[in-house]
């Protein structure tokens, strides 16, 4: 795999059984090639498969075939132990949902995730610090998120995601719930990321303003690659 390459995934196929013996496929033999420091949007229509796939290229689920390499291991074959190890402490999660505390302010949400993540008392701190001043929110970061708008709140979540400095960031839809406006500012912010920090991010999107902005963007349709 070049070296460029931080995550292949070949041949993925995701089969679900519905019942009565019917098995619905929702990928179809899905290639995908991430390069470091880039953000890579998966797009495409509800049902297209794109939450599927970045469920799978994260190792929150496994493919009924193909392979998934990241970090030179095809992390299918991985025990769920050796899993959970890769997403806690070489990933990171944004999703639709904030999933903030309410009763904590900014910075205790994310101190929380690295306590999570068993991080040293004396790094959790000036890490928690850090990603807030990273998300522009150094001067919020002892608001509650009912003191701050729904833009806020999502940037609190990726600071929270990037605290613990992952080599990987993945976010499904994480702009479904904003307007078109602030979820452009997220997706700039994750452009900055990239530019800035040299993270690699790869989100999924239904909303075609988002795509000028992506360095890499693949169209899924009917649970194949149609584009990119």
């Amino acid at each position: 795999m070049d070296k460029n390459i931080i995550l292949e995934a070949k041949g993925i196929v995701r089969e679900f059984e519905i019942g009565g013996g019917a098995v619905v496929r929702a990928l179809n033999n899905v290639d995908v090639e991430i390069e470091k420091g880039t953000l890579t949007i998966l797009r495409g229509r509800s049902g297209s498969g794109k939450t599927t796939l970045i469920n799978i290229l994260g190792a929150l689920d496994k493919p009924t075939k193909g392979s998934v390499v990241f970090g030179g291991s095809d992390i299918v074959k991985l025990s769920e132990k050796k899993r959970d190890d890769i997403r806690r402490y070489k990933m990171a999660f944004v999703f639709q949902s904030v999933a903030l505390i309410s009763s904590m302010s900014a910075y205790e949400n994310v101190e929380f995730g690295l306590r999570l993540a068993k991080f040293p008392p004396n790094e959790r701190e000036s890490r928690a610090k850090e990603a807030l001043e990273q998300v522009g929110l150094g001067k919020r970061m002892h608001h509650r998120p009912g003191e701050m708008s729904g833009g806020e709140q999502q940037r609190v979540a990726i600071a929270r995601a990037i605290a613990h400095r992952p080599e990987i960031v993945f976010a499904d839809e994480p702009t479904a719930e904003l307007d078109t406006a602030t979820g452009l500012h997220v997706v700039k912010l994750f452009k900055e990321l990239v530019s800035e920090q040299n993270m690699t991010i790869i989100m999924t999107t239904h909303d075609p303003s988002m795509i000028d902005i992506a360095d890499k963007v693949y169209t899924l349709e009917d649970g194949e690659i149609v584009g990119q």
